[in-house]
Formats: structure tokens, sequence, C-alpha cells
């Protein structure tokens, strides 16, 4: 059996529950919202290529690489795609990445919630090492999302890989180590609770 194992992560305003194709018309509406696909620097799954996408995490999870998750928002409807990924169970380390939500949950308390819940599961449940954030980038506002919850940059992977449209993208690399955890973790509380 792959580790980590499915779970549900239950939060005051969201909830992760593990990604399956039931959630296929909740995920399409949620990217036509703000049409988010069509940014060239992040790799949202368009709504025709949603059943592909779905197809895709789930195939990585059944190799043991991924765990994808639905975000539910409060009012029960798909926000967007989570996922721990780059899964390495040696050495108890994960990556919380391939995120994507719809416009309406931007810049909502909903991303510090879900990789709050990401972090205290990775941590405290699975007792990882290290959980680590790529992005890309010219993703700026990835970028700022994952300073504020107080990941540091390792340093940047150059022409790492390349965008849908063939430009070479340099993918920016956050971590947070267990020891800093209890720290992280009040900060993310107090940002909560404001």
């Amino acid at each position: 059996m792959p580790w980590p194992d499915p779970v549900t992560l239950q939060g005051r305003h969201v909830t992760l529950e593990p990604l399956s194709m039931s959630h296929l018309d909740g995920m399409t509406a949620a990217t036509q919202d703000g049409e988010i696909w069509k940014l060239w620097y992040t790799s949202v799954p368009s709504p025709d290529g949603m059943s592909a996408e779905i197809a895709r995490r789930l195939d990585l999870q059944a190799k043991g690489s991924m765990l994808p998750f639905a975000v539910i928002d409060a009012q029960g409807a798909c926000a967007g795609m989570t996922t721990f990924m780059n899964i390495d169970a040696v050495h108890k380390r994960v990556e919380i990445g391939s995120t994507w939500y719809a416009k309406r949950v931007q810049r909502t308390g909903l991303n510090t919630e879900c990789k709050y819940m990401l972090m205290r599961h990775a941590f405290e449940v699975l007792g990882c090492i290290a959980v680590e954030y790529r992005t890309g980038f010219f993703n700026r506002q990835s970028r700022q999302a994952i300073e504020r919850l107080g990941a540091k940059l390792d340093g940047i992977l150059r022409n790492h890989q390349r965008y849908s449209n063939g430009t070479l993208r340099d993918t920016c690399v956050y971590s947070i180590i267990a020891s800093e955890w209890p720290a992280v973790r009040s900060h993310l509380e107090f940002q909560m609770n404001r």
C-alpha cells in the first residue's frame, strides 16, 4: 500500500477529501471561475481537460508518488485541487503542490487553512522531516502565498521544466522543516484566528 494513506482533512472553512472522478463536474465548474487555466505560467486544467487531469492524478496516486485532494468550500462546492506529491516514503518528505483554486476563493483564508491542515498532517501524523513547495519564478502570487506560510526559499532550479507553451520554467523551491513547524503552526493559527 502506498504511503501516505488517503484521508479526509476537515477544517472550519474547508474540507480536503480524496480526489475521485465523482468530483469531475464540480472541478470543471471551479476551473471555469476566472478561466485560470489561461495563465501561461500555471498548469491548471482546462474544463475540457479536467477528466484527463483527475485520471492523471489518480494514476500517480496508484504509483505511490501523489496523494490528490479535492478542495471543498464551506458551502460544499468544489473550489480546487491540491496534493501531496513527489512523495518520498523512505525519508518521509512530501511536496504540497499541483494546487489551484477557483477565482472566488483566491485571496481568502481558504489557502491558509488548506496548507495548515496538510502540513499538520504531514508533520504530526506522517512524521515528515520536511514539506516542500515549488512554483514558477513568474508566478508571483504563488510565491508570495508560499512565503506568507513561513516557508523559506531553498533555491531556484534554472531551466527546470517547460511550460505548456514551450518556454522554460525556473522553479523556486521552498521548504519548511520539522524543527520549524511549531513556530509556523503558531503563525498560521494566529493568521486563521484574525
